[in-house]
């Protein structure tokens, strides 16, 4: 008995120890630990002076490990050569392969990089400091970093200062001391000593601390900054219980100042002009893709062909995209098209200077043929029966139209002729349908579009027919018969929003956006009124810009100038009109600061609490 019982003993343990290898982390069920690191030593020690070594250990009270190291962690002064930072069991060990400067504050910038093991719990905003002189500066300015276009916060994007106040220090030298943005745009330079500085944003894609390459996104604010402190007093509070109150006591701390600074980020204008890519995807068809918007297309001339009245050019506002279409069969069934082209290109000196490509055009896929129809056999039927084929027309005419609107025509193909004798616009009068005179042009922006206008009253009901055959392609292929009925809306069918707006700039223009931050009507802003007529009800906020040089167009910044780019405004709520109402809203686009006007809902760029908040919501939903 004592042997079996001991054998039974022997057993029980030996689950209890399996179990127990197996249940390593929380069991399903139990609490989640959301406790991060806690920083309990280094070396050298917080804050320390007159240190001049290159290895740093940092040590917490429980196995760490460090997420998006490169993206998060910043050393100020910056190092050009990255240091080795890496975490190991409960400590992070950091190797600075740069020499140190001088009399100056170094600190190291973790961010929420360093995370517990398990939960990944991050230690949020945890910086080390250390000087190899013989004082600690402790001068901190504050921030938010926005996209100028958008007041969307930008995260990760790198803030500094330079006490060099002339302007070619931040095309020239890497900046004195940095910091990166939160997800919410916000920063804090830190390790600052008194002086008077300039500061920036960098998106630095080539990491050298400068803005160096065009293509990166900068941010400048056009007056110094003075760091400064004063003492303040916060009021702490102890509770005798969950309602009453056991003593209050003032607390005295140091508050460092500007704490405000916004800064707008942009990107320049790509002035370079280059020819970026040429491209045939279809024989009748090919393109030039240039880097930088022109005045002129390019001078075309045919090596193997004769260009003259061949092609057709379709363009966009800005001459950066050009389609050629070939006109004649012969010519676009050609495999290659050798042609030169000359246009003007940004040379070493930044000089526009003329320029000229040879290019051949292969083409990549044939124009399909129409397939006849084959009998049951698989024999082909008589020519009679070959199925037509139609040119595509895409006709935009909603069932339910708006007051405003109209019906436009896209062709596939640049159109040859049109017979508007074939298209026939007539309205429900009392029981019986009437023919109706009406306006057709080509759209202005777009050479395959075409519009039919007419003064359009409230509830009155239209019929469209266009006659088979009465639109014809450059390649041959005609129109099949168009027929589309439409009402259009009741005036009780709408709202109406007006704005009063006051703080603008002379020349304005005001977007009204939908609950996706997306451009639904654009007016002009005329004795500071803002008014949108005949909208649908719905979720409206609005984006006012100060159109500086009046193109009707929000416009970048350029640095060179110490141009910023033109000012954007948010309307701070949500607007949601009902059927039949007029909304009026006054409207001081400066009444709050940039960083607090957009919406939460409208920002693309969520706060990573709010992303922590979700996935715990996901968690503890799984869990149930």
């Amino acid at each position: 008995m004592k042997s079996s019982l001991h054998k039974l003993i022997g057993i029980l343990f030996a689950i209890v120890v399996l179990y127990s290898c197996a249940s390593i982390g929380r069991p399903d069920g139990g609490i989640y630990d959301e406790i991060p690191p806690r920083f309990i030593g280094s070396t050298p020690a917080m804050g320390e002076v007159n240190f001049n070594k290159k290895k740093l250990t940092l040590e917490f009270d429980e196995y760490i490990k460090l997420e998006k190291a490169n993206e998060k962690i910043t050393i100020s002064p910056p190092q050009v050569q990255q240091p080795e930072i890496r975490a190991v069991g409960r400590r992070v060990q950091t190797t600075l392969l740069d020499s140190l400067k001088d009399n100056t504050t170094y600190t190291i910038d973790f961010s929420d990089a360093i995370v517990d093991n398990n939960e990944g719990n991050p230690l949020g905003n945890f910086t080390f400091t250390f000087s190899t002189g013989d004082v600690i500066d402790t001068m901190e300015v504050r921030g938010t970093l926005l996209n100028a276009s958008n007041l969307e916060p930008i995260k990760g994007m790198m803030v500094g200062l330079h006490s060099n106040l002339e302007d070619s220090a931040f095309t020239t030298m890497p900046l004195d001391r940095v910091a990166r943005t939160d997800s919410r745009g916000q920063f804090t330079i830190k390790g600052i000593a008194p002086g008077s500085y300039r500061i920036y944003g960098l998106q630095d894609a080539d990491q050298n601390f400068a803005f160096t390459q065009k293509s990166e996104m900068i941010a400048f604010n056009d007056s110094l900054v003075i760091p400064t402190w004063e003492e303040r007093t916060h009021m702490d509070t102890i509770w005798r219980d969950s309602l009453t109150i056991d003593t209050i006591f003032p607390h005295q701390y140091t508050h460092y100042l500007p704490d405000d600074l916004i800064l707008r980020a942009f990107e320049e204008e790509l002035n370079a002009q280059y020819l970026i890519k040429s491209e045939r995807l279809e024989q009748e068809k090919f393109t030039f893709y240039f880097a930088a918007k022109a005045d002129s297309v390019p001078e075309l001339v045919g090596l193997n062909f004769d260009e003259k009245d061949a092609l057709i050019v379709e363009k966009n506002p800005r001459n950066d995209t050009i389609h050629y279409w070939v006109k004649d069969s012969l010519l676009y069934k050609q495999d290659t098209l050798a042609l030169s082209i000359k246009y003007l290109y940004t040379d070493t000196l930044n000089q526009l200077v003329p320029r000229t490509d040879t290019l051949r055009l292969v083409t990549r896929n044939a124009k399909k043929q129409p397939q006849s129809k084959k009998g049951k056999k698989g024999k082909t039927e008589e020519t009679d029966s070959i199925q037509t084929v139609f040119m595509d027309v895409q006709t935009k005419a909603s069932s339910s139209m708006n007051v405003y609107d109209y019906v436009s025509f896209i062709f596939p193909e640049p159109v040859e002729t049109i017979d508007v004798s074939a298209i026939h616009l007539n309205m429900k009068v009392d029981t019986l349908w009437q023919e109706v005179s009406f306006t057709f042009e080509q759209d202005s922006m777009n050479l395959r579009k075409y519009n039919l206008l007419y003064n359009w009253d409230f509830q009155q009901e239209f019929e469209l027919t266009v006659d088979s055959a009465s639109m014809y392609g450059i390649y041959g292929l005609h129109n099949d018969k168009i027929k589309q009925n439409f009402k259009i809306k009741s005036e009780e069918d709408y709202c109406n929003i007006f704005f009063n707006v006051s703080g603008a700039a002379p020349k304005a223009f005001v977007e009204l956006l939908d609950g996706q931050d997306k451009v639904v009507r654009t007016v002009t802003v005329r004795n500071g009124a803002a008014d949108f007529y005949f909208l649908s009800p719905g979720k409206y906020s609005a984006r006012l810009i100060n159109d500086t040089n009046g193109n009707g167009v929000w416009d970048t910044g350029l640095y060179e100038e110490k141009r910023q780019p033109e000012e954007v405004f948010y309307y701070p709520q949500f607007l949601e009109p009902k059927a039949n109402w007029d909304l009026s809203q006054d409207w001081n686009v400066r009444a709050l600061p940039l960083d607090k006007q957009k919406l939460d809902e409208l920002k693309k760029q969520k706060p990573d609490e709010e992303k922590k908040r979700s996935k715990n919501e996901t968690r503890e939903n799984n869990k149930r």
